[in-house]
C-alpha cells in the first residue's frame, strides 16, 4: 500500500515512519511535512536510505500541494500527525492552531474524497476530554467521555475530530480516530516536559516545573503508540474512536525526579514556576476498547521506557544540540539545495 504520513518529521510521526518501514517493508511511505520549528528532517536521515520512502515538503493546509501529491501517488491510507501541538504556544498564538489543525484536516479529507482512499486516520489527543480530578483515581477517559477542552490547542484538535466524524457520516469517508495520552521517547522536541528536563539536566541548569508539579499524566511510550495506530488504520472499524493509553500515571514532579535520578543529577535543579492558565489537572485513559477489539496493549512500563528515553538522548547529543542551536532548520537546504 501507499501510505501518506503527514507531520512525519515530527516526534510521533517520525517514530511511526520508522515503525512502518521496519514492520511493513512491502508498503511505500510518503512523508508530507511543512518543516516548521518542530519538524526536523535530520530525524528522517535513516529513512532516506529506504527505496520505499519519499519525503515531500509541504503544508497540509495548501490544497494545491496536497492535491498534487495525491495525483502523483496512488494513496491507500492517510495518517494525519501534522499539527501544532504545544499548549503554551496555542495560548500565545491560537490562529495557527486553527489553520493547521482544523483547515489542514479539511484539505486532507477533501483530497481523500476526490482521489479515493481505503482509510483516513486522524491522530488526536486525550486533551480533548479536558481533565479529571486529582482525587478521583477511579475516573478515566473513555471514548464516550464528553469533549470539554481547556486550551486553544485542545479545542482545535476537538474541532478536527468532529470534522472527521462529520465527513464519515455525510460523505461516507472511511475514517478512524485515535486519542492518545502523553507520549515520550526518541526524537521528542525539547519544549515538552521530558526532553526539556533532559536537555536542561545535561547542562546542570535549573529544571522548571509548573506550580507544584502535582498535575498527573498517563505516559505512553511512543513505539507502543505507533503499534496502536498501525492496528487501527489496518483493522479498526470505520467511523470509530479508539483511546490509546499507557497505564502509566505519574505526577509531573515524580517524572522530573525520575529523570534526574537516572541522569545522576541533584533535585536541587528543580525550580517551581508560575502555573500556566487552564492547566489540566489529570489525564487518564481507559484503553479497554482497543484492547478488546484489536488485541492491543502497551508493552513498555514507564520505568523501562523512561530509562530507554534518557539513554537515547545521552547517545544522541548531536541531534539534541542541533535542535537546541537551531542548526536542524538548515538540514533541508543541505539535503535538497542541489537537487
Amino acid at each position: 500500500m501507499n501510505i501518506i504520513v503527514t507531520g512525519g518529521a515530527g516526534f510521533i510521526g517520525s517514530n511511526f515512519v520508522y515503525y512502518e518501514l521496519k514492520n511493513h517493508p512491502e508498503d511505500r511511505i510518503i512523508c508530507l511535512d511543512k518543516l516548521t520549528y518542530a519538524g526536523n528532517l535530520e530525524t528522517l536521515k535513516d529513512a532516506m536510505k529506504y527505496d520505499n520512502f519519499r519525503f515531500v515538503k509541504g503544508d497540509i493546509a495548501d490544497r494545491e500541494t496536497v492535491y498534487g501529491l495525491f495525483e502523483e501517488e496512488k494513496i491507500d491510507i492517510v495518517v494525519n500527525f501534522a499539527a501544532e501541538s504545544h499548549v503554551d504556544r496555542s495560548i500565545e498564538d491560537p490562529e495557527i492552531f486553527i489553520k493547521t489543525n482544523v483547515l489542514g484536516t479539511q484539505v486532507l479529507m477533501d483530497a481523500c474524497r476526490k482521489y479515493g482512499i481505503k482509510r483516513y486516520h486522524q491522530v488526536s489527543t486525550d486533551e480533548v476530554y479536558g481533565d479529571l480530578p486529582l482525587e478521583r483515581k477511579d475516573l478515566f477517559f473513555t471514548e464516550e467521555t464528553p469533549i470539554h477542552t481547556s486550551s486553544p490547542y485542545s479545542a482545535s484538535k476537538a474541532a478536527a475530530d468532529l470534522l472527521v466524524l462529520a465527513y464519515h457520516r455525510t460523505f461516507k469517508l472511511p475514517v478512524s480516530i485515535s486519542r492518545c495520552s502523553n507520549n515520550y521517547g526518541p526524537y521528542h522536541f525539547p519544549e515538552k516536559l521530558i526532553p526539556l528536563m533532559i536537555s536542561r539536566a545535561f547542562e546542570n541548569k535549573s529544571v522548571p516545573v509548573y506550580g507544584k508539579g502535582e498535575n498527573v499524566r498517563d505516559w505512553l511510550y511512543v513505539e507502543d503508540h505507533c503499534s496502536a495506530i498501525d492496528m487501527i488504520m489496518r483493522n479498526g472499524r470505520e467511523g470509530e474512536i479508539y483511546n490509546v493509553g499507557g497505564h502509566n500515571e505519574r505526577a509531573n514532579i515524580d517524572v522530573v525526579k525520575t529523570v534526574l535520578r537516572i541522569m545522576d543529577r541533584s533535585e536541587d535543579l528543580i525550580e517551581f514556576v508560575t502555573d500556566r492558565p487552564g492547566h489540566d489537572r489529570r489525564y487518564a485513559i481507559d484503553p479497554t476498547k482497543i484492547s478488546n477489539e484489536l488485541g492491543w496493549t502497551p508493552n513498555t512500563a514507564f520505568d523501562e521506557g523512561i530509562k530507554k528515553t534518557v539513554e537515547w538522548y545521552m547517545e544522541n547529543r548531536e541531534w539534541l544540540n542541533g535542535v537546541l542551536s537551531g542548526d536542524y532548520m538548515e538540514y533541508y537546504d543541505k539535503m535538497y539545495s542541489n537537487r
